[in-house]
């Protein structure tokens, strides 16, 4: 496999700017740890993976306030770090 692309996802929550830098290998994580009876955790433990160090801070904060920001912080950062390709079948 090629070399990892530093990707550098900036969000606005609550008016601060936070810092994620998903890789390859750590999306696939996320989505080999996701099982139907748990998603907070694994979508918890993937933003902390890929937080930039200088807001880390502030991202605890903002998940100990806020209920569910886990799930909505990881779909966030994954709409740009992994869109939806157009697939169509030919026939």
């Amino acid at each position: 496999m090629a070399k990892e692309v530093e990707n550098v996802v900036t969000l606005i929550i609550k008016g601060q700017d936070i810092r994620f830098n998903p890789t390859y290998n750590d999306y696939n994580k996320f989505i080999n740890e996701m099982q139907m009876n748990n998603k907070v955790s694994p979508a918890n433990n993937y933003i902390m993976r890929i937080v930039a160090k200088e807001s880390k801070e502030t991202l605890v904060d903002i998940l100990v306030s806020n209920p569910g920001a886990a799930l909505q912080i990881a779909g966030a950062v994954n709409d740009e770090f992994a869109p939806e390709l157009e697939i169509t079948v030919k026939k």
